[in-house]
C-alpha cells in the first residue's frame, strides 16, 4: 500500500483484514470513531502489542539460568544449552563462566574452575562423567529405600 500511495481510508479499511486471534478481538473492541487516521490505529496497535514481541536475548540472560535445588545436572545443562542457542555471538569464555556460576554440583564446578576457558563441547563431554555418577547415586539411593 505504501508503494501505491494509498490514502488513510483505504489503509484503515484494509488493516483489520490482516489481523487474527487476539489482534482482531482487540480491533473489534475499539470504540467507534476512535480511529481517524492510519497513524491512530498504528499507535494504538503498537501500544497494545509491543510487549508481546519476543525480545532478543543477550549474554546477561545466562546469569539467570541457574541449577535449581534437586535438579539433575543433565536437566540444568539442557536448559542452559537451550538458552545458549538463542544468543548470537556467545563466546566460550562467557558461556563457561555463566554455566559454572549457576552450577550447584560442587565437584563439577571445581573441575570446571581448573581451566580458564572450556568450550561447550568439552563441558558436555566432561559432564557425562558427573551426570552418570549422579544418576547411579539416585538409583542406589532408590534401591536402599
Amino acid at each position: 500500500m505504501n508503494l501505491e500511495r494509498v490514502g488513510d481510508k483505504v489503509r484503515c479499511r484494509a488493516f483489520p483484514v490482516t489481523l487474527a486471534g487476539p489482534a482482531i478481538r482487540w480491533f473489534n473492541s475499539l470504540p467507534q470513531c476512535s480511529v481517524v487516521t492510519f497513524l491512530d490505529i498504528t499507535r494504538a496497535f503498537l501500544a497494545q502489542f509491543t510487549t508481546r514481541i519476543a525480545k532478543e536475548k543477550h549474554t546477561i540472560n545466562l546469569l539467570g539460568v541457574t541449577q535449581r535445588a534437586g535438579e539433575p545436572t543433565r536437566k540444568y545443562l539442557d536448559r542452559f544449552n537451550d538458552e545458549c542457542l538463542e544468543i548470537d555471538g556467545l563466546t566460550n569464555s562467557v558461556a563457561s563462566l555463566c554455566l559454572t556460576n549457576g552450577l550447584l554440583n560442587e565437584d563439577f564446578r571445581k573441575h570446571l574452575t581448573t581451566k580458564p576457558v572450556w568450550t561447550m563441547q568439552e563441558i558436555q563431554n566432561m559432564a557425562r562423567e558427573y551426570i552418570n555418577d549422579e544418576e547411579v547415586s539416585q538409583v542406589v539411593a532408590a534401591n536402599k529405600r
